[in-house]
């Protein structure tokens, strides 16, 4: 191809027992960079595979020689998780635009790659590629209770990769706070973002070994804590219920002394038990929500651990 791109771009791409995927979707992702661009990098990011995967890509790369795309493995020192491990191919990458793949399966059309580039290149600092294939019920109704519990303007949703400018990635680093899930610090960046949906090309099966799902479901209930008012909303539920007890509670009382003789002692046991019980709700009822406010000023910080970096093509 006679004229391309002439800005560095930088694939980080996340490997975790991905020896059944990873040779494909590396030699496509090396051949689409080498054809379209001057100058490209791919970082693979080893998250503590324990199968074959990186003695595939090290075999790959030496059928590569006289390509413009250099690979450089990324080896966590331990299992790290999607995001941390993301993070620390991210920082390493020196692309003018950075591309994130989440997984190594290849569903979209090939040419998703430039068209989600060429969108950035209209002034869009993030955009994304979303498959157009139902997701997994649990996904939907996370991004459906997030979106609609978070204050952000800008709604989340399962995607299989994105471009994010150079600029993006400043500002999070300028932001002085590592926020434990990607997509909720992209969003909160305060720049123009994208998608692309795209039709799946063939149909993938994302399984997911237990550390991994594990990693998810806690990924998922940290991001709601954080980042959401869904806990406020929950305690505000309960201390309505609770009130709802209360009332029901002195209402009973009341009838009970009017009409009959109750146990002695029974009923204001009751009655006292439904107050306390009602004021411990409306107490972590204030307490969340001054955690919240809290955690929306300081976001925890996360250290990952690298055993090293390998760069095995020049």
């Amino acid at each position: 191809m006679l004229n391309r791109e002439k800005n560095f771009v930088s694939a980080v791409i996340y490997v975790h027992n991905s020896e059944q995927t990873i040779e494909e979707f590396l030699r496509k992702t090396v051949g689409i960079l080498t054809d379209n661009f001057d100058n490209s990098e791919i970082i693979c990011v080893n998250d503590g595979s324990t199968d074959n995967s990186c003695n595939i890509i090290n075999d790959l790369s030496k059928t590569l020689d006289g390509v413009n795309t250099s690979i450089t493995i990324v080896n966590m020192s331990y299992f790290h998780g999607l995001e941390l491990s993301m993070n620390a191919g991210t920082d390493l990458a020196i692309g003018d635009f950075v591309f994130e793949f989440d997984y190594c399966n290849w569903d979209f059309p090939d040419n998703t790659i430039m068209d989600v580039y060429r969108r950035a290149l209209e002034g869009y600092d993030i955009v994304s590629a979303s498959s157009g294939a139902p997701s997994k019920f649990s996904s939907r109704m996370f991004y459906r209770i997030y979106n609609s519990a978070s204050n952000n303007s800008q709604k989340i949703r399962s995607e299989s990769f994105r471009v994010l400018s150079r600029r993006v990635l400043n500002r999070i680093t300028q932001m002085n706070r590592s926020i434990p899930y990607r997509k909720v610090a992209y969003s909160y960046s305060g720049l123009k973002s994208d998608s692309i949906v795209y039709k799946p090309v063939v149909k993938v099966n994302n399984r997911l070994s237990g550390s991994e799902k594990r990693f998810r479901r806690e990924l998922a209930m940290d991001s709601l804590i954080m980042f959401t008012d869904f806990g406020y909303h929950v305690s505000q539920l309960m201390s309505v219920l609770m009130f709802v007890i209360l009332a029901v509670t002195v209402i009973y009382t009341f009838i009970a002394y009017a009409v009959s003789t109750p146990v002695e002692g029974w009923t204001s046991t009751i009655l006292f038990l439904s107050v306390v019980f009602f004021g411990v709700f409306v107490i972590l009822t204030i307490i969340i929500k001054h955690l919240q406010i809290i955690m929306r000023l300081i976001f925890k910080r996360q250290q990952y651990s690298i055993l090293s970096v390998e760069k095995i093509t020049k």
